[in-house]
């Protein structure tokens, strides 16, 4: 059973973290990600104990949102060397 529902305006951006996040009574924070929500979970979980909450939102919020692309460097190579593409002369 959920220790609460919440709506998501109620919930604060934690940037650090990259999640929505609500306080605990535990002390820490219950944590969901933007990905979590656009994939339709409702449950922000607190890493530190057992309590979740059921988070109250619009899924249609955040369907529009695309995935952060990776960084480019100039020439629109990417920045992080994993990530380039092989050429091949």
């Amino acid at each position: 059973m959920s220790y609460d529902e919440v709506e998501i305006e109620d919930m604060t951006w934690n940037e650090k973290l990259q999640a929505y996040t609500y306080p605990c009574p535990c002390g820490d924070l219950f944590q969901i990600t933007k990905e979590e929500l656009r994939a339709g979970e409702e449950i922000a979980r607190c890493p530190s104990c057992s309590l979740y909450i059921t988070v109250v939102y619009d899924p249609e919020d955040f369907q529009d949102e695309a995935p952060p692309e990776p960084e480019q460097e100039a020439g629109g190579r990417p920045a992080d060397p994993a990530l380039a593409e092989i050429e091949v002369h």
